[in-house]
């Protein structure tokens, strides 16, 4: 019996509540002796904190750095070294585009490019208005390439979803993204023989839209990445008899909740936004999973004040989420996105479990902290672990064996 066939097995269906909180790259660290989170001013969740269990989490393994999809999955229970998931079939599932059979979902980051020199991955972070007008004309321009059908969707600020639709396509190919500011535009190359006709589409593609946008300053250029195929993954209703919602505004974390069977519940832009939308629902789920961005956006930026502010306005608004008096509450990051660094890192995530039946934390947990959490009753644990442990204190596992 492997561990899917366990949770499937064990697991319960009642009506006992599960709120799990992301706040994405929360983890940090210290600038001038403290990490974002230290720095922050989070009375709500300090007090709260001080009667949770807290702990560490490695979203993949020690010392590997995650990107979101893989760290998301793990978060939800299923393992990210057996579920590979390409991030162009989240961005296209959170946008609402179909993919078929015969077609592939790519993620695309508009850029900016000096002399064929990537100078900025993200174009300025132009507006998700500015992308739509981008999109609009490009559809008109490139529709086909080869024998193979073109279609492209618009997505939140630099952000878009490209979609192949044909045959003989493989995601057997590399990303065409170097990754790092001051690299040349960098092309796919194919990893197989029968993927080198996708290499030659996408990288087609590259150039005809750099060539379509030279008047389009600073969105010159494209960034294609998560090249991939509808994946066969089992549903959170089927493994563990949940009845889960996801919140979340960005295309990509909406996609990978709708993936594993989440209903994507409505709602506006802002933190506040979010809360209100998990009131409005509250009755009609057991599991709501709940995706804060902009902790990572300004981590990825190198903005160490502004992702505090997000942790303190977060803050703030947590009293309404402890209203509605959950069985079971998680709040963690998936990843660490240390604003030192401008990137995901390998650093443990800081994680919080709130629960009836818990244990006592250590009498020195007065903050929610990375230091806290590394002092915390859990100790350090896979990120794996985080959705079974929930199940538990929402006793929504029977017993296994005689």
């Amino acid at each position: 019996m492997n561990r899917e066939e366990l949770f499937e097995k064990i697991s319960i269906e009642n009506q006992n509540k599960m709120i799990m909180i992301i706040l994405d790259g929360l983890g940090g660290l210290p600038v001038k002796g403290k990490t974002e989170l230290e720095s922050a001013k989070t009375p709500n969740l300090d007090d709260l904190a001080s009667n949770s269990e807290l702990g560490l989490t490695h979203p993949i393994s020690i010392g590997v750095t995650p990107g979101s999809g893989p760290a998301h999955l793990s978060i939800f229970g299923y393992d990210p070294l057996k579920y590979t998931i390409g991030r162009g079939i989240l961005e296209a599932l959170g946008i609402g585009v179909k993919v078929g059979a015969k077609d592939f979902a790519i993620r695309g980051n508009f850029a900016t490019q000096k002399n064929n020199i990537i100078i900025d991955r993200r174009a300025g972070r132009i507006s998700t208005e500015k992308n739509r007008e981008i999109i609009s004309y490009l559809k008109k321009r490139i529709k086909k390439i080869d024998d193979i059908k073109i279609s492209l969707f618009s997505g939140e600020e630099h952000r878009f979803v490209l979609r192949l639709s044909g045959n003989d396509l493989s995601e057997n190919v590399t990303d065409a993204d170097p990754e790092e500011i001051g690299k040349p535009i960098l092309y796919s190359m194919a990893k197989s023989k029968e993927a080198e006709k996708t290499a030659k589409i996408l990288n087609k593609f590259i150039d005809r839209l750099t060539k379509e946008l030279k008047d389009f300053y600073p969105v010159n250029t494209c960034l294609l990445r998560g090249i991939a195929k509808y994946p066969d993954i089992p549903p959170m209703s089927k493994l563990f008899k949940l009845k889960p919602a996801a919140i979340a505004v960005y295309p990509m974390y909406k996609g990978l909740a709708q993936l594993v069977g989440m209903e994507i519940l409505e709602t506006q832009k802002s933190i506040k936004d979010e809360i209100n939308s998990l009131e409005k629902n509250y009755n009609n789920y057991n599991f709501f999973f709940i995706h804060v961005k902009k902790t990572d956006s300004y981590g990825e930026d190198g903005n160490f004040e502004k992702k505090v502010k997000v942790i303190e306005e977060f803050d703030s608004l947590l009293p309404r989420i402890l209203k509605l008096n959950p069985d079971t509450l998680v709040i963690t990051g998936d990843h660490s996105t240390p604003s030192i660094l401008k990137s995901h890192s390998w650093h443990p995530n800081p994680f919080l479990i709130k629960a009836k039946y818990q244990r006592k934390n250590s009498e020195t947990a007065t903050k929610f902290s990375e230091t806290s959490c590394a002092k915390g009753i859990l100790g350090q644990f896979n990120s794996t672990d985080i959705l079974p442990l929930m199940m538990a204190n929402s006793m929504k596992f029977r017993k296994y064996g005689a």
